[in-house]
């Protein structure tokens, strides 16, 4: 009997350890997959918006030319806002394009100016997205500033060149000539010639035809000429060319006709350059008309005591910068002719001086032959006709 007492005891005792093992299991359990506390949310982290703006000019660019459009561009979105604003705080006209993408300055910058992109667009994700960014112009050495003859408006005649005339050195000459335009009607064969680093000339291989229309536009700014040298202003002359208007003065017979659109309208006895003072030989081109002129021989380097003058002439017309004019003469009236007495001029009496005075233009030709003297210079006034045309092409740079 005690013996199964003893055993009766032992297996009571394991199953009350069993009990509380599977009792304590349960509670490990069921604290380990107990619920988190209320409120406590993990929220994922969200994508990166889809838009992205770029510039161009981008951001801290140096050295740029004004005359670069600024562009700014969205990438999987819509533009909403985008200015372009100077050191001042003005805006610079811009345009967008028709799908809200692009946008474009439509007007050149200044020179050494720092300038502020400010750009916002919404993305395809509807999400906004912004960006600003700067960038600098480029800051000239110096800038240049082009004249143009003939002037806006002017009639001139068959021989008249385009005159353009820098106030700084050009080091790149083909630069400048990429910045002049020459737009004629009908068509007209021309090219350039470079008379220094300042001036450049532009001319038909002809004489122009009457009534061609003429527009000259020099793009001039935000152009690089070199050295530092860049454009100033941009510049325009719109002209005709009148009726072809060309005298024809032989010192030999002492004569000098004057024809109008190939038809002689008057002859008239001359008296040109005396020997020792010949008249030059060539195409001249008249450059300026005066009623009155004081002339004096010492501006082209002839002295009183050597047989120079200071005189007050009538009719005036200038026909190359090195002192020649034709005009009235009343003291050499009995020398047109037969012989030649002035001093390089072309003499004639008052009424045919006045004559042709009234009747001459700027750009109007005068041709002397039999002169016994040089031949004119080509940077003598507008002596571009003495170039041939071979030489004229070369342009001379």
């Amino acid at each position: 009997m005690s013996e199964l007492v003893r055993r009766s005891e032992m297996i009571t005792v394991l199953l009350v350890v069993g009990v509380l093992g599977t009792l304590l299991a349960g509670c490990n359990v069921g604290r380990a997959t107990a619920p988190s506390p209320v409120g406590h949310v993990v929220t994922p982290a969200l994508p990166p918006p889809v838009a992205t703006i770029t510039s161009d000019p981008p951001d801290r660019a140096v050295g740029v030319s004004p005359l670069t459009p600024v562009t700014v561009t969205v990438a999987k979105g819509k533009l909403s806002q985008v200015s372009l604003t100077n050191p001042e705080g003005v805006s610079v006209v811009g345009q967008p394009e028709l799908d809200g993408t692009t946008w474009k300055t439509t007007k050149p910058l200044g020179y050494g100016k720092v300038y502020t992109i400010n750009a916002s667009a919404v993305g395809d994700d509807n999400r906004p997205v912004s960006k600003t960014s700067t960038f600098t112009t480029i800051e000239p050495r110096t800038l240049t500033y082009p004249s143009i003859n003939p002037l806006n408006g002017e009639t001139v005649g068959v021989g008249q060149p385009i005159s353009v005339y820098f106030d700084e050195p050009i080091a790149d000459k083909q630069a400048a000539e990429n910045a002049i335009t020459v737009t004629t009607s009908p068509h007209v064969e021309g090219a350039f010639y470079w008379f220094s680093s300042r001036e450049v000339h532009w001319r038909p291989r002809q004489f122009w035809e009457p009534g061609t229309d003429v527009t000259v536009d020099i793009h001039d700014y935000g152009r690089d000429f070199g050295n530092g040298v860049y454009g100033q202003a941009d510049r325009t002359s719109h002209f005709t060319i009148g009726d072809a208007f060309i005298a024809r003065a032989d010192g030999a017979i002492h004569q000098m006709t004057v024809e109008i659109n190939g038809r002689i309208v008057r002859t008239m006895p001359i008296s040109m350059g005396r020997p020792n003072f010949p008249s030059a030989k060539g195409v001249h081109v008249v450059t300026e008309r005066n009623v009155t002129k004081v002339m004096d021989s010492t501006t082209f380097g002839l002295a009183l005591d050597a047989g120079g003058y200071i005189a007050k002439v009538q009719w005036a017309t200038r026909i190359s910068n090195s002192g020649e004019f034709v005009h009235s003469a009343p003291w050499s009236v009995a020398q047109q002719g037969n012989s030649n007495v002035s001093h390089g001029c072309i003499n004639l009496s008052p009424d045919n001086a006045k004559w042709f005075f009234d009747n001459v233009k700027k750009g109007d030709v005068v041709i002397n032959i039999n002169t016994g003297g040089p031949d004119l210079k080509s940077w003598d006034g507008f002596g571009d006709w003495q170039v041939p045309w071979g030489q004229w092409v070369s342009g001379n740079k």
